[in-house]
Parts: C-alpha cells; structure tokens; sequence
C-alpha cells in the first residue's frame, strides 16, 4: 500500500519492512496492545515525502500529530496509551531511561546502520570497522545482562523494545559473539524473542530472515501484519 492511499483514522504506522528502528516500534505497539494501520513502505517511496521531509521510517501518524522520529514516537505512545508502562513515571529513572536510549542510539544504532545498509552504498572499510567496534562493546558489557532478567531491570522497559530489534540483527551485521563469554546475553534474547509480542511485531519479511533465532512453535504463526 501506498502512503497516498492510506487510512489515516486512528493510529497509522509507516514501517519498513525490515529495519530496526521500524522494529523497535512495532514492538512497542505491540507490547501496549495498541491497535493501528500498519502500512509497509520503504524510504525510496516518493508519497512518503509528502507526509515527512526526511523521508525517514518509521513515522507515526495520529489525527492531525505526524512524528518521524524514533525516540519520540516511543515516548509519544507511552504517554498517551498508559497500558503496559514502559517508560518510567518518576523523574530520576525516566531520565536515566532517557539517557540510556540516547547513548545506545549514539554507541550502538549509530554502528548499526554502517553496516544495515543497502548493499550499493556500503563502505565495506567503515563496516569491518563497525563490526568489530560493537562486537568488543557487547563483550566488554556483558555484565550489564548478568543480574537482572531484562536490561538493567526487573522488569520488562522501553529499553528491551530498542536492543531486541538489534540482537535479532547481530547475525545480519556479521556479528558473532563468544558463546560461553557472552552467556548472559544469549539467555537474555532468548527471554526477549520468545516474549509473544516480539513474534507479533515482525513482519512476514522479518519472520523468514530470522527463524533460526524464534521459538519454532511460535515463528509459525501467522503475523498480523
């Protein structure tokens, strides 16, 4: 479906069809059991330009409200959908959430999209360097999943939607961590992707590219999108 053609009662989310910032926000969605218009497009699709001048996915569509930027989406929703919290209500944790998502967006997607890009345009020197950067870091930070059973929590936060749609990528990246070092990170995926929400947030595309990471029981079944 085309951005022109598009239903624009209620929520109305443009997504990529596999990408981890698209990801990151069907999770959400998906998690909070928000319903919407999910409308797969890609950032060469020349409507999409019309709705937004960075022609950037995802981009989030609400009666008059147009947002494009990640962050700003996930806060927008938490905000104004208050089921299923992720985001903290008191001010000191919400801000130290906060500062965690801008520095894995700076650390960690920053790396990322060096090496998520399209084949044409990839700086193979700039990837290798890439890969390498966030492979030590993981190994380096692998402690940070020791302790508790989600990201530095108890409980399950806006933190988990922003790096599973990561982890699940790793492979794609070219990333491959040490088992036995990197122990607490594998369990902690395996915690993450067998949650039902994250198999609900993937596309049939997504679902494909990464089975051999899904509980198979699960992958199976039909996505909603």
């Amino acid at each position: 479906m085309t951005v022109e053609n598009a239903p624009l009662q209620g929520i109305t989310l443009y997504s990529h069809e596999d990408d981890f910032r698209s990801h990151w926000i069907r999770f959400l969605l998906a998690e909070k059991q928000i319903k919407h218009n999910l409308i797969i497009v890609d950032e060469e699709d020349e409507d999409l330009a019309s709705l937004n001048p960075y022609n950037q996915l995802p981009m989030l569509i609400e009666n008059d409200l147009k947002l494009f930027n990640t962050t700003i989406i996930s806060e927008y929703l938490d905000d104004r959908y208050r089921q299923n919290k992720l985001y903290a209500d008191a001010p000191a944790p919400r801000a130290e959430q906060r500062q965690y998502i801008w520095r894995l967006e700076q650390d960690w997607l920053r790396l990322a999209d060096i090496m998520l890009r399209h084949p044409d345009t990839l700086d193979q020197i700039a990837s290798q360097k890439a890969q390498k950067q966030l492979r030590d870091t993981l190994v380096s930070l692998t402690p940070l999943f020791q302790h508790f059973p989600y990201f530095m929590s108890e409980h399950f936060t806006i933190l988990d939607c922003m790096l599973a749609p990561i982890f699940i990528r790793l492979k794609q990246m070219g990333i491959e961590l040490p088992k036995q070092q990197c122990r607490p990170i594998f369990l902690y995926c395996q915690r993450i992707f067998s949650r039902p929400a994250f198999l609900k947030s993937m596309t049939f595309q997504e679902k494909n590219r990464y089975s051999e990471f899904l509980n198979p029981s699960l992958a199976n079944q039909k996505s909603n999108f």
